[in-house]
């Protein structure tokens, strides 16, 4: 199982942040909130990853290039090639990651489609580069193989402000982006696609998912919802980044799952 991780967003309402850095590299602790999710997944099993990049996706690539020498002791002999004797091991050393340009202002339905020769299986799963949870994604992708439709999207329920789920049992019946006054349950992310997600994209930059490939599963009965009624948070404001950074710094941290 692989995971498409959307890391190519502005960041546009939170600039005291991604002024020089894409969102996902905003840091909670010692790591940004990327690690912490890819870290989530690690624990489900999960540790090919396809990091979907954009704005900034320079600062991603050099994070992971330099991953091992900020990560391990090592020795250094200097002129003589630069060698490199590295002591240790770090725990994400079998982690597989590829870093995939996709266009500063594609949208993300775009960015997905563009990622296509990279998905290997018949199934993959996907999030934003934004979000924190401690859904369990073991349950998520049995769940979506059990129902065999195309889309799986898991559903929270905090104070909504993004886009609203209109749901009929397990089934989506509408996918509304952002509504005026929460109801129900939300996108939070966390999806698992069938590769013929695939035939609803374009790789056109103006091609949207949620305001596009979304509706329509929605509308023809592909899209499932998996309830999760736990920790959920994303890094949506200044705010947003304050809350989860108070939450590590006082060891209260439900994302942790590693």
């Amino acid at each position: 199982m692989q995971a498409v991780i959307l890391c190519g967003g502005l960041g546009t309402r939170m600039r005291e942040e991604t002024e020089f850095r894409p969102k996902p590299m905003v840091s909670i602790g010692e790591h940004p909130v990327l690690w912490h999710i890819m870290k989530h997944y690690s624990v489900h099993g999960i540790k090919d990853f396809i990091l979907v990049l954009g704005y900034k996706g320079d600062v991603i690539k050099h994070y992971f290039l330099d991953y091992e020498l900020q990560n391990c002791d090592v020795t250094l002999e200097l002129g003589k090639g630069g060698i490199i004797t590295k002591h240790d091991q770090h725990d994400e050393s079998d982690w597989l990651i590829t870093l995939a340009n996709t266009g500063a202002t594609t949208l993300k339905g775009g960015r997905i489609k563009r990622i296509e020769k990279y998905i290997e299986g018949d199934c993959f799963v996907a999030t934003y580069g934004d979000g924190l949870s401690n859904v369990d994604v073991t349950k998520l992708i049995a769940f979506h193989k059990a129902h065999g439709k195309i889309a799986t999207v898991t559903g929270v329920n905090p104070a909504a402000r993004f886009g609203e789920l209109k749901i009929d049992g397990d089934r989506v019946l509408r996918f509304a982006e952002k509504p005026d006054k929460p109801r129900d349950y939300i996108n939070g992310g966390f999806f698992v696609f069938d590769r013929r997600i695939f035939d609803y994209l374009t790789a056109d930059e103006d091609c949207d998912l949620e305001m596009g490939a979304f509706e329509e599963l929605a509308r023809i009965g592909e899209m499932m919802i998996y309830r999760h009624d736990d920790f959920w948070g994303c890094m949506d404001t200044q705010r947003d980044v304050d809350w989860l950074r108070s939450l590590w710094a006082s060891d209260n941290v439900p994302w942790k799952t590693w």
